[in-house]
């Protein structure tokens, strides 16, 4: 566990920052922008969970959370050459968010149409964080044009961005608040 003994380090005033091979890249750089959509989409899935998802969703979106601390040392320390070993994302964590799919749509009616995000507020948070996933999902995919991105990270983005759809569905049916469905004739 490392230790933060201060909040503020001065080496990040003239627009770059260290990634845990103590290599310095530029704050705008694929990777920093990959890690930090991922780090939105923490904070986001946060604001999802203060708005009072049900125990059945904070259950999963609290191991999801870390999950994206895992996902974050992934970004920040690359897997090629020597680097030092942190925690990755892996098939395992994969299959727990299938899992989880899985389990909340067995309570879901089948869709019929597109939903547009709306209903309750843990709902729409829900929603939100879908969206910032995407965006997380988009800026890693960029990455891994260029650079080494191991593939469980690219997955597992992907399959998130599901399970957030799927609980934003769940929270609305346990609320009795209907699906906003998309009117194409609007």
């Amino acid at each position: 566990m490392p230790r933060i003994t201060r909040v503020y380090t001065r080496t990040g005033d003239d627009g770059t920052t260290g990634l845990g091979i103590r290599l310095r890249v530029r704050k705008d750089s694929a990777r920093v922008e990959a890690y930090g959509a991922v780090d939105e989409l923490n904070s986001a899935i946060g604001v999802a969970v203060s708005a009072g998802v049900s125990a059945q969703v904070r259950g999963c979106l609290s191991r999801v959370q870390q999950e994206l601390f895992h996902l974050g040392s992934d970004l920040c320390v690359p897997a090629d050459g020597d680097a030092p070993p942190v925690p990755r994302i892996e098939q395992r964590h994969i299959d727990a968010l299938e899992k989880a799919i899985d389990a909340l749509q067995e309570e879901l009616e089948p869709l019929a149409n597109f939903v547009l995000p709306g209903g309750c507020p843990a709902a729409s948070a829900l929603h939100l964080a879908r969206t910032i996933c995407r965006r997380a999902e988009r800026r890693l995919v960029s990455l891994a044009a260029a650079e080494t991105v191991g593939a469980p990270a690219l997955t597992y983005v992907n399959r998130l961005s599901d399970a957030l759809f799927v609980m934003a569905r769940y929270e609305n049916r346990t609320r009795g608040e209907p699906d906003v469905l998309w009117d194409s004739r609007a």
